[in-house]
């Protein structure tokens, strides 16, 4: 717990395969509460500075839920022309102002390399939200998380599976952070399928290969798609300097049920960090997979929940009192947590 307390988490880079582990030791902890079986107060009096200057719906209610579960305080900042970082403010002014007001923070930003920058001022712990194309470090944790849960039902490891990524690879900032963390473990197959254009950076390519894992590069989707595990990633028109260019790529990878059936093992499971872009010109899964069980993107949110509980309170030091702080839900609840 001590490698965890008082640090800031910014990046995938941080984490060992014991280190990974301790995570999700404590995610698992956190399912009775996740699930309203219990509460806890662990973080009573806390209070999360939630600080997403970019736009975002999943990611910073999770942050704020997973607050409120353990039983701390959340408040918010959200879009940049809200804050006084539209009128010149730096950002370590900024982290120095906000932490005064918080115990931890966890912040979004559109410019790679801002949260690290922005923890260089803060007196609290920084939990990185996701900093433009860089890294999205806690999506990478959920979806890996999902992944050890989802094989496990099919009987499999990390270790030894083959993982096909779909999309765009170039701006997809969570299969930056994925592809790192996979590197800490054995024999995985990585199936890179995208546009030329979109391809997975060379950076990123070499992690994986230096680690020994086996790299495929494909441009085509249909006849791909033997794998493990599936994980699309919408085009990220908010990342083209042109966003109209993010037009030439929508669609061309879609996946439905006919394509699902021809191309896929019957036990591949579906991933995608969300939100994925059903207006009709990209459809990229379609709703007919939605009655799909391998289709995991609602368990991974539901999991984005568990590790971030997890976090919290490993960064603050009091993993190990969570269930002394227990006491019982009065309200009606019909809340669960897949498994």
């Amino acid at each position: 717990m001590d490698q965890f307390t008082g640090k800031h988490i910014l990046s995938v880079k941080q984490f060992d395969r014991d280190s990974i582990q301790t995570i999700f030791s404590t995610a698992d902890m956190m399912l009775p509460y996740a699930k309203r079986e219990k509460r806890t107060r662990v973080l009573d009096g806390a209070i999360l500075g939630n600080m997403f200057f970019e736009a975002s719906t999943r990611t910073r209610v999770s942050f704020g839920s997973a607050f409120n579960l353990l039983g701390g305080f959340v408040r918010e900042t959200t879009g940049m022309a809200t804050s006084a970082l539209s009128k010149g403010e730096s950002l370590y002014d900024t982290a120095r102002v906000l932490s005064s007001y918080a115990d931890v923070i966890a912040m979004r930003h559109p410019q790679s390399g801002s949260v690290s920058e922005f923890s260089q001022g803060s007196m609290v712990p920084v939990i990185n939200g996701g900093d433009g194309a860089n890294e999205h470090p806690t999506q990478a944790l959920l979806d890996l998380y999902t992944i050890e849960k989802e094989l496990a039902s099919n009987l499999k490891t990390i270790d030894n599976m083959h993982i096909a990524m779909v999309g765009d690879l170039k701006y997809g900032r969570t299969v930056h952070s994925l592809s790192k963390l996979l590197a800490n473990y054995d024999n995985i197959t990585f199936s890179l399928i995208s546009p030329k254009e979109l391809a997975m950076p060379d950076e990123v390519i070499s992690i994986i290969e230096d680690a020994g894992h086996r790299v495929i590069i494909h441009d085509q989707l249909e006849g791909n798609l033997d794998a493990d595990i599936l994980y699309l990633t919408r085009i990220q028109e908010e990342r083209f300097d042109d966003p109209a260019e993010a037009n030439l790529y929508r669609g061309q990878f879609r996946l439905n049920q006919q394509i699902y059936t021809q191309h896929c093992k019957s036990n591949t499971v579906i991933m995608h960090p969300l939100p994925r872009d059903s207006r009709s010109e990209a459809n990229e899964l379609d709703t007919d997979l939605n009655l799909n069980p391998n289709l995991a993107i609602f368990r991974q949110v539901e999991n984005g929940v568990l590790i971030r509980m997890a976090l919290f309170a490993l960064t603050l030091g009091v993993s190990d009192q969570v269930q002394q702080h227990e006491c019982a839900v009065n309200w009606y609840s019909n809340k669960s947590i897949s498994k």
